[in-house]
């Protein structure tokens, strides 16, 4: 039997169509890329996150020399909010980069492990997490949920 996964999501010429709130957390993603260590790479990402106190927690990339040592944006972000508010929800999340001598204006999406780890927190908390992708400027994606990011993701029920 064939099945089917579709999804919607926003497709934005620019982040002046967000909200004044989702704005402010993209330009805190944005901002976040400045604290990116990219020495290896020179791709700068940065992760911003409003939790349900409303509060913006930030989150860069963080290489290593030995390649698979380092941490994603998204995943540091992630594993900070768990660590210091690890009873608060995860409303939104935005992500944005800064590619060293390149341009940064389409749409960034995160890796496979990132996305696992986001459809995770959603897991967590039985909450959808907005997810607002860009580069520094141009157009803007908004998904509403992490599971569009991973619609065939591993949630752990089979463990039980």
């Amino acid at each position: 039997m064939q099945q089917k996964f579709e999804f919607e999501y926003d497709l934005l010429d620019n982040s002046s169509q967000l909200s004044s709130s989702d704005q402010e957390l993209l330009e805190a993603a944005k901002k976040a890329t400045e604290t990116a260590f990219a020495p290896y790479s020179h791709f700068k990402v940065g992760a911003a996150a409003r939790l349900s106190s409303n509060a913006i927690i930030i989150g860069s990339n963080q290489e290593s020399a030995s390649f698979p040592v380092g941490i994603c944006a998204e995943r540091a972000l992630l594993n900070t909010v768990g660590s210091q508010f690890p009873q608060e929800k995860i409303q939104t999340i935005a992500i944005s980069y800064e590619p060293v001598g390149k341009p940064s204006v389409e749409p960034i999406s995160p890796c496979g492990m990132c996305r696992q780890s986001l459809l995770d927190y959603e897991n967590r908390f039985q909450s959808p997490i907005k997810i607002i992708m860009a580069g520094m400027s141009g157009k803007v994606m908004v998904l509403q949920s992490a599971t569009h990011l991973l619609p065939f993701g591993f949630d752990g029920s089979i463990l039980k």
